[in-house]
């Protein structure tokens, strides 16, 4: 009785009960199905994938015809206003080298970290792909490669670094495979190593040998043609080195970047350690050497002075379309470096400092309208010393941090007029074990109690100091890096006066204080340099085969809001008071000008950094080689920010308003039909209008009326003329702020200690 609802509905349904072993029956063809179908659906695959090897297979002896015998066509360098810069060559013109020329110590550091497996995979390493696989999808992004060197020489040698697609790197695979089965391996590393890039315009491993070790005694006149290539000499830590500028020229550049270049290259001697290719001994002795600190380069055929941007904006058109295109692809590059601002700036230093000893200077301009790069100062002699102090110098700010405390004070509604204790003070340190962090102002000299104004006059340590630490040193890092700060900033108490455990660059520095000048808005641009920074290309054009110019990008001006219009015009008012009357007074020229000085303990590091309407403009003065200090440089007297930062930032700030004046001058004079053919355009680049697809100049020389269709201040039309001192700037406008009160004595700043860092004045 207990079945029969249960037979009722299933007879109403009109369905049977399932019978015993039918589930089974299906599982079992299921099974079988799979059984038939996988090995079908693997040898469709393996079908499909020896098809295209097939297909490929007659791209291989075009391969022969490797480009670096090949004859290309060098890409052009130009000025904003269309004047030759360079031609880009790489060092040495590659010059390329048999396997035999290169060091064995060197092969084996580049197979370790590039393609450990290199002598017993087939062009394609199924292990690497997979286990790359898996750490992609573990990490969530591409983080491990799988390529070998066999597809990375073909990735070169068929210029194909970017927009790769999946079909295209299939295909690399496939001429890989084929390759690996008509070329012996030592072929294959030997091409490789001939063709690939090493930074610092280092194409080629000779190149790189010479670039990054010629300078080494036991390398002295080194070189192929003297039956002693660069390259066999190389030892196991130098070739470590090299084998780890690989992956990334830019990152890994043992110039630029010491320590994350140390870093890599000691996982590479790792590596050739646990492959056996080295002895404990020799690992152990390996790491203890320093990187390059210095570059062994050819004298750049450039104009004079323009040395150190022209290595930078070369870079920064590497890392946009790859070494091969950048050296080789016909390019016509228009740059944003304009030659008279340059030998302005150049001129500037010149007139304080003296190019046969004492300091050196680094100096960066910025068109506020554009965010372009018009002027950059890197050291006193590239050819005696390439290191770029503008772009790489990373020094304690000192002082010119105050207004990024500043802003952040700003922007959480704090008013100029707010006031604190001006004297010595001591803050405990959070978790530092009862270590106080100490502050004195320079020279003892304190204003008793001062306004957050007036302690941004007199670079007042002890008011400022106690602003960042009530705000917080996190925010305060934060706003600092949202204006265009890229290197880290510290978090500890020292930063609120500049004591940072990593410095910062006059090419940051300029950047960031610039979001001032425009309005709390950090300019930036679709060719910009990486991670956000100041612009160095301004267009980028190719000649056709017809000999015309194709113009392939184009930069565009992008803005970022980083501070509110209102703090930031809070912030320039308050920033002309050090200019008007506290620590940067030589900097005065008549017309707007704000700003902040810096200087770090025992005068060990200068800056001024300020703005016009048009330009910002970082000074930073100082010894190269380390923190030295600068007590009698000044006639006698200590080098602080308002002495010859202040100078030189007021002697370029001249030079460069006359020069914009007489081109305004002239274009007028030109419309007018007086000066002229009304022709206010600049000379055509090659492919233009006639000009030589070659790129051969009539000179090189800058004139300061050269006609522009950009005058310097990133815009067509005239610049506005420089307001009084006594006014407020037209762009942007800065709302008011009370003056500052009157003082017993308007100290240049201040001492600080605490956290082991740089205590800064001025």
């Amino acid at each position: 009785m207990s079945d029969a609802p249960a037979s009722s509905e299933a007879a109403d349904s009109g369905s049977a009960a399932p019978r015993p072993g039918a589930k089974a029956r299906v599982r079992i063809k299921k099974r079988r199905v799979l059984a038939v179908g996988i090995p079908l659906l693997a040898l469709a695959g393996i079908s499909l994938v020896f098809g295209m090897m097939m297909a490929v297979a007659a791209d291989l002896p075009a391969l022969e015809q490797i480009p670096q015998v090949a004859k290309s066509k060098n890409s052009i360098l130009y000025d904003v206003q269309k004047r030759p810069l360079t031609t880009l060559r790489s060092n040495d013109g590659r010059v390329l080298v048999s396997s035999r020329q290169i060091s064995p110590n060197l092969k084996n550091a580049v197979i370790a970290i590039e393609d450990e497996r290199f002598y017993s995979n087939a062009g394609v390493d199924l292990q690497g792909i997979a286990r790359a696989f898996y750490q992609d999808v573990i990490k969530g992004g591409a983080v491990q490669g799988g390529s070998t060197i066999t597809q990375q020489f073909i990735k070169y040698a068929r210029r194909a670094q970017n927009d790769r697609t999946l079909f295209e790197k299939a295909r690399e695979a496939a001429l890989a495979f084929h390759m690996t089965r008509n070329w012996s391996k030592d072929k294959i590393l030997t091409e490789y190593l001939n063709s690939i890039y090493f930074g610092n315009g280092a194409y080629g491993i000779e190149a790189a040998a010479k670039t990054y070790f010629g300078s080494v005694p036991a390398n002295a006149g080194c070189s192929p043609r003297k039956s002693r290539a660069c390259a066999s000499l190389l030892t196991p830590a130098e070739s470590a080195m090299l084998a780890a500028i690989i992956a990334s020229p830019s990152a890994f550049d043992p110039i630029a970047h010491p320590v994350a270049a140390k870093q890599r290259r000691d996982v590479v001697l790792r590596k050739m350690l646990e492959q056996g290719k080295i002895g404990v001994a020799e690992y152990r002795s390996a790491v203890l050497e320093p990187v390059p600190s210095q570059l062994t380069l050819p004298r750049l055929e450039t104009p004079e002075g323009s040395e150190y941007f022209v290595t930078w904006v070369r870079q920064s058109l590497v890392d946009r379309v790859g070494a091969r295109r950048a050296f080789e692809g016909n390019l016509r590059v228009r740059t944003t470096l304009d030659l008279d601002m340059q030998k302005a700036a150049e001129r500037a230093v010149q007139s304080q400092l003296s190019w046969s000893g004492g300091p050196s200077a680094a100096v960066v301009v910025i068109d506020n309208s554009s965010g372009e790069v018009r002027a950059m100062v890197g050291g006193r002699d590239y050819n005696d010393r390439p290191f770029n102090l503008a772009t790489q110098g990373q020094r304690q700010p000192g002082s010119s941090i105050k207004p990024f405390i500043l802003a952040e004070a700003l922007a959480r509604g704090y008013s100029p007029g707010r006031t604190y204790p001006s004297r010595k003070r001591e803050f405990k340190v959070p978790n530092g074990g009862g270590e106080y962090f100490v502050v004195n102002n320079f020279d003892n000299k304190y204003l008793g109690s001062a306004s957050i104004a007036d302690a941004l006059t007199f670079s007042d340590n002890s008011v400022f100091a106690a602003l960042g630490i009530e705000l917080g040193t996190k925010s305060v890092a934060a706003r600092a890096k949202r204006m265009g700060i890229r290197t880290p900033i510290s978090t500890n108490y020292a930063m609120t006066l500049g004591g940072l455990e990593q410095g910062v660059t006059p090419l940051d520095m300029a950047h960031a204080y610039e979001t001032f000048a425009t309005g709390g808005n950090r300019i930036e641009g679709t060719l910009g340099t990486a991670n956000g920074g100041p612009v160095a290309i301004d267009s980028i054009s190719k000649v056709d085969g017809d000999g015309k110019l194709v113009l392939i990008e184009r930069n565009k001006r992008r803005t970022e809001r980083a501070l509110s219009a209102g703090a930031a015009q809070t912030a320039t008012t308050l920033l002309t008071g050090p200019v008007r009357s506290g620590s940067a007074r030589r900097a005065q020229y008549g017309g707007f000008a704000a700003g902040k000085t810096g200087t770090t303990e025992n005068s060990g590091d200068a800056w001024f950094v300020g703005f016009t309407e048009r330009f910002t403009i970082a000074v930073w003065v100082g010894y190269p080689d380390g923190l030295k200090p600068m007590l009698t440089e000044f006639g006698g007297d200590e080098v602080t920010g308002g002495t010859f930062p202040a100078l030189i930032w007021r002697a370029f700030v001249l030079e460069a308003n006359r020069i914009l004046d007489a081109r305004r001058a002239k274009r007028d004079r030109d419309a007018a039909g007086d000066g002229g053919d009304g022709d206010t355009t600049t000379e055509p680049l090659p492919g233009e209008g006639g000009a030589p697809a070659d790129g051969s100049p009539t000179s090189t020389e800058p004139s300061t009326d050269t006609p522009a269709s950009r005058d310097g201040t990133g815009q067509d039309s005239p610049a506005p003329k420089e307001a009084p001192a006594s006014k407020t700037p037209a762009t942007p406008k800065p709302a008011p702020a009370p003056a500052p009160s009157p003082a017993p004595a308007a100290p240049s700043g201040g001492t600080g200690t605490g956290g082991g860092a740089a205590a800064p004045t001025g």
